[in-house]
């Protein structure tokens, strides 16, 4: 499935239906009386989050959206029928703004949380609702009320327990496939992810949502690469996990480097719980793993772990990690 985490709709609430202006024509009665209904209500369009949608992708080939108009009223006093509100599912984390695409409408941060974005047109008046004492006859009838409507943007920030970050190519991907039951493109390039991915991983009965965010690099945050659009997904997870790939050169400008364009986007995600992964252990010497640790908690004081995604034990032992990290 294609991933998409932005786009701009057009949603339109259905018309009100009309008033009728029937007057009641029945055999040996001459003179009936106004037996007009009311028009009905036009139906409105609801979002509403949905656990197992991802992405956006479904307003990518569909952008205008309208409800139902409620039917007109008719003789009989007869109030005509309401319009069908039109539902519409996007991911949990979607964000609703207004056209100007800054002003924040509705964030949808639970599984099954309803906002009316727009709402239905009222049904008219018919001409029995001008009945008077003065006005036995009344031929007055009003139209339905225009629905709500206007233009829209979706967001989609992800939500999930634990981000992996990191720069490209450092096995995040791989970490991903192997924690959880997600099947992400996994190749020895840069930039093999291209969104964000998510899976669940399960470890004693506890359930963990991870993401696998797209490599940042150098000036990510001012667009560069893949740019700052997945930056923001790092904005909605509990803790960073930041993968590092052992045998670079110098793993401390690694780390720094992508810490930097962390604060250069918000300085909200260094305040976030973070737990440092040097992968690839399987590449190198358990000696010189162990002073390539050792070196850089001197430098650095951060929770650390080295793995390898094709060491079970270290999985596993990254698993529990996680899991405290989540329940705090």
């Amino acid at each position: 499935m294609k991933f998409l985490d932005q786009v701009k709709i057009y949603i339109k609430a259905g018309d009100g239906g009309s008033g009728s202006p029937s007057f009641r024509r029945e055999k040996f009665i001459e003179f009936g009386g106004p037996d007009g209904g009311d028009g009905g209500k036009g139906g409105s369009i609801i979002f509403k989050s949905e656990r197992n949608l991802n992405t956006l992708i479904d307003f990518r080939y569909q952008q205008h959206f309208k409800a139902e108009k409620g039917g007109n009223g008719s003789g009989k006093n007869k109030t005509g029928r309401g319009g069908r509100d039109l539902h519409l599912k996007v991911p949990i984390g979607t964000q609703v703004f207004e056209e100007d695409n800054k002003t924040l409408i509705f964030d949808f941060k639970k599984e099954n949380e309803e906002y009316v974005a727009a709402l239905g047109g009222r049904g008219g008046f018919g001409n029995t609702r001008f009945k008077s004492s003065t006005n036995r006859a009344p031929k007055k009838f009003t139209k339905g009320h225009s629905g709500e409507e206007f233009w829209i943007w979706l967001q989609l920030k992800t939500i999930a327990d634990i981000g992996i970050i990191g720069l490209p190519n450092a096995g995040k991907s791989s970490l991903l496939a192997q924690l959880t039951s997600a099947t992400p493109k996994i190749a020895n390039y840069k930039f093999t992810t291209l969104n964000p991915n998510l899976g669940v991983a399960m470890y004693d009965d506890k359930e963990i949502t991870l993401a696998d965010i797209p490599g940042l690099i150098e000036g990510a945050h001012e667009g560069v690469g893949l740019g700052i659009k997945f930056l923001k997904h790092i904005e909605r997870c509990k803790t960073l996990l930041h993968m590092i790939d052992i045998t670079d050169e110098n793993i401390e400008k690694s780390y720094t480097q992508v810490r930097t364009e962390l604060k250069n986007y918000s300085n909200k995600l260094l305040e976030k719980n973070e737990l440092v992964v040097l992968n690839k252990t399987d590449l190198i010497e358990q000696k010189e793993v162990k002073n390539i640790k050792d070196k850089f908690l001197k430098k650095y004081n951060v929770n650390l772990l080295t793995i390898s995604t094709f060491d079970k034990k270290t999985i596993s032992n990254l698993k529990s990690k996680l899991v405290k990290h989540v329940i705090k």
